[in-house]
């Protein structure tokens, strides 16, 4: 049984009501917009998945990057992708496929580029890496997390990297093993395996903090 809950949030930074996936809550700004009579068939399917996919899509962005502003671009980002590449794709399952990838894809490469500007700065201002500063401020990080996000949010965000994509995928958006592999490019047997190590890691950070 699924018992894993989290804050969901919204690009305003209100949690959002009821624990749907993908399809609900209010879309994004295309939501709505079937196109007039005669538009190319290509801007009606991103409309229609714009409304069913945007605040789901923006909420996975946001729990594996922290920011609302990156979040939203990834996700942005992802539905330019899929209607430059319309043509290429058979249907409304397989784009549904194809943005779930291309957000993952966008969040981890804005997680590389936000350690490298991390990196550099730090080097500018003389001052250590971010992962030297981590064990210096973890307590005040900690406090920081904690009026910030849920208790849950926080666990989650100090799983490794993969941990974090498919307890979100799964527990967050409801996605299947099979769904999940899609979206990562694993196998449905390392989607158990890390989800079993992060479940396992989650209990114990959270015991950790109670």
């Amino acid at each position: 049984m699924r018992t894993l809950s989290v804050v969901k949030r919204s690009p305003s930074g209100d949690p959002g009501a009821g624990r749907g996936g993908e399809g609900t809550g209010a879309a994004g700004p295309a939501a709505g917009a079937a196109g007039p009579a005669g538009a190319p068939a290509a801007d009606v399917a991103i409309a229609e998945l714009y409304a069913a996919h945007w605040t789901g899509l923006v909420r996975l962005a946001w729990l594996l990057l922290r920011d609302d502003l990156a979040a939203e671009e990834v996700v942005q980002d992802a539905f330019i992708a899929v209607h430059r590449r319309w043509d290429s794709l058979r249907n409304h399952e397989s784009a549904a496929a194809y943005l779930r990838r291309a957000v993952v894809n966008g969040a981890r490469s804005g997680l590389r580029h936000r350690g490298v500007e991390e990196r550099y700065l730090s080097r500018e201002q003389g001052e250590p890496t971010a992962h030297g500063r981590r064990s210096e401020a973890s307590a005040e990080d900690r406090a920081l997390d904690a009026e910030a996000a849920s208790s849950m949010v926080v666990a989650l965000g100090r799983l490794s990297q993969r941990q974090r994509e498919v307890l979100t995928m799964r527990y967050y958006l409801d996605l299947s093993e099979a769904e999940i592999a899609d979206a990562l490019g694993i196998s449905a047997g390392s989607v158990k395996a890390h989800a079993h190590r992060g479940l396992a890691a989650l209990r114990d950070r959270m015991e950790m903090s109670s």
